[in-house]
């Protein structure tokens, strides 16, 4: 058993053993995120499967120890002010300049309930021909982990909608601020 397993496993916690493999790139969307336990859960949960992934994070967090901690852990600072930074066009190259690239993203974009999703995790995923794997963190079960890939098609709502139906399914540290799903939001 790796340390980050038992980590999870004194913590109460256990990974859903459906792990990718053959895989070197994709877009993971990870559901849902009501607390900031789902950095340090999922952080876990990843490392457990040997994927060193990297997300997105507001760039202000990037300062001291905090920073540090953040950068050697995967992250990658956004600037959410800037409005001519495109980030879409940054992380396709991301995934090109790489042979190994795992992108996290929470599209919810908040710990609260939010039904306006951000979809460049989708545009990322579909301009850099990479997979998209859904994950989940269920705290009400303490399981998460690699739920199941995804196959976009071109109706991109069509495509949210399956997304959030599925990941609706997983309860949050937080439940009310979940995502609900597609017919109830």
């Amino acid at each position: 058993m790796s340390i980050w397993r038992f980590l999870l496993k004194i913590m109460g916690w256990d990974v859903d053993k459906n792990t990718p493999t053959g895989i070197n790139k994709m877009v993971i969307v990870v559901g849902p995120h009501t607390s900031n336990w789902d950095f340090i859960i999922g952080y876990l949960a990843l490392r457990s499967y040997k994927v060193k992934a990297k997300f997105l994070i507001k760039k202000e967090l990037f300062k001291g120890p905090l920073g540090w901690f953040l950068k050697n852990a995967g992250g990658v600072p956004v600037d959410r002010k800037n409005k001519n930074l495109n980030f879409t066009d940054q992380a396709v190259r991301y995934f090109k300049d790489n042979d190994e690239m795992f992108l996290i993203f929470t599209p919810e974009a908040t710990r609260s309930y939010n039904a306006d999703w951000k979809l460049g995790f989708y545009y990322i995923a579909k301009r850099a021909k990479v997979p998209i794997y859904l994950c989940y963190l269920d705290y009400k079960n303490k399981k998460g982990g690699f739920y199941k890939p995804f196959e976009m098609t071109d109706d991109v709502n069509a495509d949210i909608r399956y997304i959030k139906n599925t990941l609706s399914q997983f309860q949050g540290k937080f439940p009310e601020q979940g995502i609900k799903p597609v017919d109830q939001e």
